[in-house]
């Protein structure tokens, strides 16, 4: 393999982890909201 071969698959590989990383933060962050709306009624 060539350098830039490397250096595409290298790219790739850092955009899919990073895209998988914002989708991961992006459900918890849903699960919060869910948590925090509950309390929230509950406290009412």
């Amino acid at each position: 393999m060539t350098a830039l071969t490397w250096l595409v698959a290298a790219n790739a590989a850092l955009w899919i982890g990073l895209g998988l990383y914002v989708a991961r933060m992006a459900a918890a962050q849903k699960k919060l909201e869910r948590r925090v709306a509950q309390w929230e009624l509950e406290n009412d």
